[in-house]
């Protein structure tokens, strides 16, 4: 099976996506719900002078807000109803997940309590995503009044009704790109949250390359190391490629049982293990922790008391103690995702309950002590891979002056959405395939 699974793959061509009648409605669906998040990203918030907005935001360029804007597809740069896009969801979905493992009603709830505890989870998240969302809009709201440019100032009539207003739209867009990016998994190819972060950072890679080429014609730098660059990008990429693919197999052994005159199993399989279990989500959680209070520091360091500019300087985008949190975070992130997407135990507690077993090592606990211990080391050069892709062009960044979009954060993305959203329309080609090769069988047989 595996072998002809393969042979599908491998055969896998346009001809076989034109026949996919089924696929082609999930693509379609999800081409037009981005194009509906890049509309989305247009629509400013009313009330606002576009000229000191500008202003605020070229002041404040080349720091955090640079990051915030590369999740927003370029919406926070223009202050539009997705300003906030979808990173107050995922900032809540960190806390429910910290919480499950210290509150025991919702460890229950999320062990035992099946697909009712799985949406009643869900829906705490969403709860969650209004109320952070709905603070973060009015820390918006109340630092933009209070930003002024040549003695005008970014609000044109500030006070409750514009706070209120702004509240309601930038809640109300976070909101409506969670519920868009549900639609998306469940109608279309791939996760919905992961598309639209990847369709904002892939929107702005143009105009982020057109700046890498003006460094270059204004002579700021040279066409050689602008050369070095791309090819740095290049093999960064297949980097990326080779260490989200590589994996570790453990054997796994069947014992042969008899039943009649006839012998089952004896089969040796093995259990795959991936390097980075967590994927992309350690450097997402990372930056939306990081961003909730570098934002706010950025912005009230100018009126605040002397040690918060201090702070905000050392905490800025490319210093040393930003990028120190930074790998604190992915580290810590890429430990707990995976503790929590795959448990050493209850697969071991499988194993043995189908009758597998890992050569040499002894079924139940000593097998979960096993696992744990293998995925342990894994998680480890994971970790440090993620850590080591976020952060080199950081440096680079920080002292070449790249486009911020050319991240390592960005590159990371882009390419572990764009091999998992290739992977699943490549398991939807082969389902369908099987699909007509069962139609032909079952004819041959009627006409026989």
């Amino acid at each position: 099976m595996a072998s002809a699974a393969e042979q599908l793959a491998a055969n896998f061509n346009f001809g076989a996506l034109g026949k996919a009648k089924e696929l082609q409605r999930r693509l379609l669906f999800v081409l037009g719900a981005l194009i509906v998040y890049r509309i989305g990203t247009y629509i400013p918030i009313p009330g606002i002078d576009p000229v000191v907005l500008r202003s605020f935001y070229e002041s404040h360029s080349g720091g955090i807000l640079d990051m915030f804007n590369m999740f927003s597809g370029g919406a926070l740069q223009r202050m539009t109803i997705f300003a906030l896009n979808i990173m107050p969801y995922i900032s809540a979905s960190i806390i429910i997940q910290l919480m499950t493992t210290v509150s025991p009603k919702l460890a229950a709830l999320k062990k035992e309590g099946g697909e009712a505890g799985r949406k009643k989870i869900n829906q705490y998240t969403r709860y969650g995503t209004v109320i952070l969302a709905a603070l973060q809009a009015y820390g918006i709201a109340a630092g933009l009044e209070g930003y002024t440019s040549n003695g005008a100032s970014a609000v044109i009539d500030p006070g409750t009704f514009f706070r209120v207003t702004t509240v309601v739209l930038l809640t109300g867009g976070t909101v409506f790109l969670m519920w868009l990016g549900e639609q998306i998994t469940a109608r279309g190819v791939g996760n919905g949250i992961s598309l639209i972060i990847f369709a904002g950072i892939v929107a702005a890679l143009p105009s982020g390359l057109v700046q890498l080429l003006e460094l270059g014609r204004t002579g700021a730098m040279s066409p050689a190391l602008m050369i070095i660059f791309l090819l740095g990008a290049i093999a960064l990429v297949a980097f990326i490629v080779f260490m989200e693919r590589a994996q570790r197999r453990i054997v796994v052994q069947y014992p042969k049982r008899q039943v009649g005159q006839r012998v089952f199993g004896g089969q040796s399989s093995h259990l795959p293990l991936k390097v980075n279990t967590a994927g992309v989500i350690p450097p997402i959680f990372a930056s939306s922790i990081l961003l909730l209070p570098i934002t706010a520091l950025s912005m009230n360091a100018g009126t605040g008391p002397a040690w918060l500019t201090e702070l905000s300087s050392l905490i800025g985008h490319g210093k040393p103690l930003y990028m120190l949190l930074y790998a604190a975070a992915i580290i810590f992130f890429a430990f707990f995702y995976t503790g929590v997407v795959f448990n050493p135990k209850d697969t071991a507690d499988n194993l043995k309950k189908y009758g597998g077993f890992i050569p040499g090592i002894r079924p139940g606990q000593a097998t979960a002590d096993y696992l744990q211990f293998v995925l342990t080391r894994l998680t480890l050069i994971g970790s440090l891979y993620l850590t080591f892709v976020c952060l080199l062009p950081e440096f680079l960044i920080a002292e070449y002056a790249l486009p911020f979009y050319l991240g390592g954060t960005s590159l990371l993305i882009v390419v572990s959405v764009t091999m998992d959203t290739v992977s699943q329309i490549h398991s939807h080609l082969l389902a369908h395939q099987y699909e007509g090769l069962i139609k032909k069988s079952k004819l041959r047989g009627s006409r026989k």
